[in-house]
């Protein structure tokens, strides 16, 4: 930034012009974002800010926000800058073989545990592609007896997700397993969850700068059609469920018949009724049972 915008200024200017400068360059969430900024730079948390937004900031702390403002209006994510997001009331480590968790993904833990019933009863998880951990963080937050293994084919998203996992007092329960989908993985499991690749290799191109620049390529590319993963872990499924267990998909826009299908082609499974809907509408959650 030039010299002008380094002297002090309170913390109230400072999130002001920074949502300006957001705002010239096409941020939507402005505001937001140079409140977030401001609160990592300073290390206060929004009410803090809201009660201080009047004191006068340090040098340092001005020209450090306003190198995360110029980042921003790059295009980098939020989530991205500070190095962490929020699902499920929970906080989340972020790393470069991990995708940023996205707000419609709660959809898969609402189904979830919809389908659980009893939350006290004790009950095995698989994930598969656990990325930063936080699906099954999210079901483990909610259900105490439940144990899990986290899947994932990169070692440095396990070792994020191991973390994050620890961070938040649930890493007892977790077992860490490099491999490509559930193909080192033995035994059944009351639930299988994932959030697999499922964008069609020729569309990855076609997402916004903030998804396409800043997401990892394995965790976005579904292959020629989008539906890759989603091919093998139906079929693994009929192995991996226990009796009665469930399984549950996030599924891409307009993919609900392609994995049903899936579903149907075996003797094994069957899915229950349609996808759950996130936010905007979207099927977004595909319930899978053990056939009976």
């Amino acid at each position: 930034m030039t010299a002008g915008r380094l002297p002090l200024n309170s913390y109230s200017a400072m999130r002001r012009e920074g949502a300006d400068l957001l705002r010239k360059a096409n941020v939507e969430s402005a505001d937001a974002d140079a409140r977030i900024l401001l609160c990592h730079v300073t290390k206060m948390d929004a009410t803090a800010l809201i009660l201080r937004e009047g004191e006068i900031a340090r040098c340092d702390e001005t020209a450090a926000y306003f190198l995360l403002i110029e980042r921003r209006s790059a295009g980098e994510p939020v989530a991205r800058i500070v190095g962490e997001k929020e699902f499920w009331s929970l906080r989340f480590a972020l790393g470069g073989d991990t995708l940023v968790p996205r707000p419609e993904t709660e959809t898969i833990v609402e189904a979830a545990l919809a389908e659980i019933g009893d939350r006290k009863r004790e009950l095995s998880i698989l994930d598969l592609g656990t990325g930063t951990g936080a699906i099954l963080a999210a079901l483990l937050s909610e259900l105490p007896n439940a144990s899990g293994i986290a899947v994932d084919r990169s070692e440095a998203a396990l070792h994020v997700a191991r973390e994050n996992l620890r961070n938040l007092s649930l890493g007892g329960r977790v077992s860490y397993l490099c491999g490509d989908w559930a193909n080192a993985v033995g035994g059944t499991f009351d639930l299988v969850v994932s959030n697999p690749p499922y964008i069609a290799s020729d569309e990855v191109a076609l997402l916004s700068p903030e998804v396409r620049e800043h997401d990892p390529r394995l965790a976005l590319d579904g292959g020629p059609d989008g539906l890759a993963a989603y091919r093998i872990i139906v079929n693994q499924l009929c192995e991996l469920l226990a009796e009665d267990g469930k399984a549950v998909l996030e599924l891409g826009l307009g993919q609900e018949a392609s994995v049903s299908g899936f579903a149907y082609e075996t003797a094994k499974l069957s899915v229950a009724g349609e996808a759950r809907k996130d936010l905007a509408g979207i099927p977004r959650a595909l319930v899978i049972h053990a056939k009976r």
